[in-house]
C-alpha cells in the first residue's frame, strides 16, 4: 500500500499534456479497424457474473488492464495522440473530495481505498482536492508504444517500443522496469532481443514473457517462447517452452500460457517448475485444455490458482468470449457470453484477491464514452513539419486546397470534410481502392473500379470522377482505361496532364502513363516492363520523380520494396528495402518532394497478433525517409495494421474530428482475427453460419 500511497501523492497533480507546434504539412493514413474499438475495461464478480462494471471512462481506447489492489486498476489508454499508462482508483469516472461526497454528505473512510484514506488525512498539494487517475507514463525523449502494465513492489513493468531494434524487421518491443521513487528505467529484455507479455511473479521476483524468434512474417502463431528472468535486472534469463505466448503465474511454481498445437487449435498449458540455488528450472509441462475450441490469454490470481480465465472462440459463436475454469473439477463457466452474447471480449485479468474479472470489449453506443473519430490526431516527434491523422477510411486523399479528403470503404468511394463540417458523402458505390485528386481542375477525384487484391486478368479500371460541391448535380464518372486489365493505382503529374497507373494488360502488372483527359486513347507511354509487380505509384509534386512499390528484387514470393523513376523511363533505383520477405508499400511524396511517407514492417510486429482484433498485417507502421536513402524515420508505434498513408501540403490543426456513422453501420464495426473463426458459429441473430468474422 505503501508504494501505491507514494505513486499517487507523487503524481496527483500530473495531467496531459497537449499537442503544440503549427505543421506546415499533413500526413493521414489509416487503421484497420481501429477507428471502431472504442474498447473499455469492463468487470463483473467472480462469484455470479450477473452484471458488468464499466471501469474506464470512455475516452478513446482502454485495454490490457491490471489489477495492483482490489480497488485500484493499471491500464493502457491511448488518449491525446499517444499510450499512457494510467493507475486509477475505482469508480473511476468521480473525482474525491476531502470530507464531503457529491451529496454534501461526510464520505465513509471504510469505503475508500486505504490509500485514499491515507491521502485525505495527510491532506493534498492541489488545493484539497484529490484525482483518482495517476499518468504512470515513462518520459522518454520520443513518442513509443507502451503496453502490458503491471506493479512489483515499487517497479512499474511494461512494454515500450522506444528503442530502436538494431536490424530490419525486427521488433522494437522490449519490457522495461520504472522504479517509481526515483522514476529510474531499467532495460529488461536484451538488446536485439524483442519480448512480449511480460507476467511478473506473485514475489515480484521473477518476470515471464513470450520473446520473439527469428521473425519470418507470420501474423498468426508468431513463434515465441517463454522464457524467465530476475524482475530487477533481467538477469537469469532461462528458456521455458518454445513456440508459446501471453504467460501467467499462480504460484512462484506454476506458470500458465497459450500454445498453438499441429492441428491448429489454441489451448491453455501449464509449466511446473522449481527453484534451486536462485536458478528455476522445467519440471513437466501439461496441456490444460482440450482441442475442438480455442482457448487463449489465460490469467489466474495467487489467490485463487486453480480458477483459471481465459478467452475461447467455440463453435456455438462466432465471437471472442471470457470464461473461467475450474482446475479441480475440470469445469468451465461462462462469464461473457451471458452478459453480452455479440461482442468480442479481450484478455482477461483477475483481481489479486481472485473476486474479480475483468476485460476490454468495445463500449458499443449505449454506453458512456467518445464517439468514433474520423481524424483522430496522433502526437508525432516532428510537431513542426507535420500534423499526424490516423483516419477512419482507406486510401485517403486530400483535394489540392486541403478541405476535402477522398477515400474508400470497400465498396464505395466517399469525400468528407476536413474541418468536420457537414456529412460524410458516397459518391459512388463500386469497389473503388486508391484516390487520387487532380492539381488543376477541382473536384476531380481518379481511382479504379473492380475487385481488390485480384489476379492480373481481372477487369479493374482506372476512371475519374468530377464532382461539383457547389450543387446537387450527380457526379459524372469518365472511363480511361479501356483494356480492362487490373489497371489500378492512378496518380496524376502535377501539371494534372498525365496519369501514372498500374496495368496487368501484358500478363504482368507493370506501370505506364496515359493522358489524364481522355485517358489511354489519347496516349499511353510504358514507363517499366519486366516479369514482376510494380504497383502503389505516386508523382512528386516537382514532377521529377515517380515512387512506387514493387517485388522485382523477388517476383511472386510477397515482399515489395520502394522503388523511384523519372517518368520518362531513367534513373530507376531502389529507395527502401527491409530485407527478404520484407514488405514496404505506399509511398507518398512530401509536399516538397524531398521526403517520402510510406508503410513497412520494418519494425517487426509489437505484441502478440492473438491479443487483438484481426489485421491482416499487424506489423505495418508509417515511416518517412528522404529520397536520397537517409533520414529513415518511424511515426507510428502500435499493434495494428497502419497504411495507405497521403501527405498534403496544406497543414491541418491538431485536433479530432468525431464522426457520424451512417444508418447500419455499426459502432464496433471490426472483425475478430479470422484465424480463430470455426465453422458454424452463431450470427448476431441467433442463426449458425459459417463461423467466418
Amino acid at each position: 500500500m505503501f508504494v501505491l500511497l507514494f505513486i499517487f501523492s507523487l503524481l496527483a497533480c500530473s495531467s496531459f499534456a497537449g499537442l503544440a507546434g503549427s505543421a506546415s504539412s499533413t500526413i493521414a493514413f489509416t487503421t484497420l479497424g481501429r477507428s471502431r474499438y472504442s474498447f473499455d475495461i469492463f468487470s463483473t464478480s467472480v462469484a455470479s457474473q450477473s452484471t458488468e462494471t464499466q471501469l474506464t471512462d470512455g475516452v478513446s481506447v482502454n485495454f490490457n488492464g491490471f489489477f495492483p489492489s482490489p480497488d485500484t486498476l493499471l491500464y493502457v489508454s491511448e488518449r491525446n495522440g499517444s499510450h499512457h499508462l494510467l493507475l486509477d482508483l475505482l469508480p473511476s469516472i468521480q473525482q474525491i473530495v476531502p470530507n464531503y461526497s457529491d451529496d454534501g454528505n461526510e464520505y465513509d473512510s471504510n469505503y475508500l481505498h486505504p490509500t485514499v484514506t491515507r491521502m485525505l488525512s495527510q491532506g493534498s498539494n492541489n488545493g484539497g482536492f484529490v484525482k483518482n487517475r495517476v499518468d504512470l507514463t515513462p518520459n522518454f525523449s520520443n513518442i513509443s508504444m507502451k503496453d502490458r502494465p503491471s506493479l512489483a513492489g515499487e517497479n512499474l513493468i511494461y512494454v515500450s517500443t522506444h528503442e530502436p531494434s538494431s536490424s530490419p524487421r525486427q521488433s522494437w518491443s522490449a519490457v522495461y522496469s520504472t522504479h517509481l521513487p526515483t522514476l529510474h528505467i531499467t532495460r529488461l529484455t536484451p538488446h536485439n532481443t524483442a519480448d512480449f507479455s511480460p507476467a511478473v511473479s506473485p514475489s515480484g521476483d521473477w518476470t515471464a514473457v513470450a520473446s520473439e524468434s527469428d521473425w519470418s512474417g507470420e501474423v498468426e502463431d508468431l513463434n515465441t517462447d517463454i522464457y524467465i528472468f530476475k524482475t530487477g535486472d533481467g538477469s537469469q534469463r532461462t528458456f521455458i517452452e518454445q513456440l508459446a505466448g501471453w504467460p501467467c503465474w499462480a504460484d512462484e511454481s506454476t506458470l500458465f500460457f497459450h500454445k498453438r498445437d499441429e492441428s491448429g487449435w489454441w489451448s491453455i498449458y501449464r509449466a511446473n517448475l522449481t527453484t534451486t540455488n536462485n536458478t528455476i528450472s522445467v519440471i513437466s509441462i501439461d496441456r490444460i485444455t482440450n482441442p475442438g475450441f480455442h482457448a487463449f490469454t489465460p490469467a489466474v490470481s495467487p489467490a485463487a490458482p486453480t480458477l483459471l480465465a481465459i478467452a475461447t472462440r467455440r463453435s456455438n459463436s462466432k465471437y471472442r468470449h471470457i470464461e473461467l475454469l475450474d482446475l479441480k473439477t475440470r469445469s468451465y463457466t461462462e462469464v461473457t457470453k451471458p452478459l453480452k452474447p455479440y461482442a468480442h471480449h479481450y484478455n482477461p485479468f483477475l483481481s489479486p484477491d481472485g473476486s474479480k474479472i475483468a476485460y476490454h470489449r468495445c463500449r458499443g453506443e449505449r454506453n458512456n464514452g467518445n464517439p468514433p473519430l474520423l481524424f483522430e490526431t496522433l502526437k508525432t516527434d516532428f510537431p513542426n513539419e507535420f500534423s499526424l491523422f490516423r483516419f477512419d477510411g482507406s486510401f485517403p486523399s486530400f483535394s489540392p486546397d486541403g478541405k476535402y479528403i477522398a477515400f474508400v470503404r470497400l465498396p464505395g468511394l466517399y469525400i468528407a470534410k476536413t474541418d468536420g463540417s457537414g456529412i460524410v458523402t458516397q459518391i459512388n458505390p463500386g469497389n473503388a481502392f486508391p484516390t487520387s485528386w487532380d492539381p488543376k481542375r477541382t473536384g476531380v477525384i481518379y481511382t479504379s473500379l473492380g475487385p481488390d487484391f485480384a489476379s492480373v486478368s481481372t477487369k479493374v479500371d482506372v476512371i475519374s470522377i468530377s464532382i461539383n460541391n457547389n450543387n446537387n448535380s450527380e457526379p459524372v464518372v469518365k472511363k480511361l482505361t479501356s483494356s480492362g486489365n487490373n489497371n489500378a493505382f492512378p496518380y496524376p503529374s502535377p501539371d494534372g496532364k498525365y496519369i501514372v497507373f498500374r496495368s496487368g494488360r501484358t500478363g504482368f502488372k507493370n506501370l505506364y502513363i496515359m493522358d489524364a483527359l481522355n485517358g489511354e486513347n489519347e496516349s499511353l507511354f510504358r514507363l517499366t516492363e519486366g516479369p514482376w509487380t510494380d504497383t502503389m505509384c505516386n508523382w512528386s509534386p516537382d514532377g521529377e520523380w515517380i515512387a512506387f512499390a514493387s517485388d522485382r528484387d523477388d517476383p511472386g514470393a510477397g515482399s515489395f520494396a520502394i522503388y523511384m523513376i523519372h517518368p520518362n523511363g531513367t534513373g530507376l533505383r531502389r529507395l527502401v528495402h527491409s530485407g527478404d520477405k520484407g514488405r514496404t508499400n505506399h509511398p507518398s511524396f512530401s509536399p516538397d518532394s524531398k521526403s517520402i511517407v510510406f508503410t513497412s514492417d520494418l519494425a517487426g510486429v509489437s505484441a502478440e497478433p492473438i491479443s487483438n482484433p484481426h489485421h491482416y498485417q499487424p506489423y505495418g507502421e508509417i515511416f518517412t525517409v528522404n529520397i536520397d536513402g537517409s533520414g529513415l524515420r518511424r511515426l507510428t508505434h502500435n499493434s495494428y495494421e497502419d497504411g495507405t498513408p497521403t501527405w498534403s501540403k496544406v497543414g491541418l490543426e491538431s485536433e479530432d474530428v468525431s464522426e457520424v456513422l451512417e444508418q447500419g453501420e455499426k459502432f464496433c464495426g471490426f472483425d475478430d482475427c479470422h484465424w480463430l473463426s470455426i465453422e458454424g458459429g452463431e450470427n448476431e441473430d441467433g442463426v449458425l453460419g459459417d463461423g467466418k468474422c
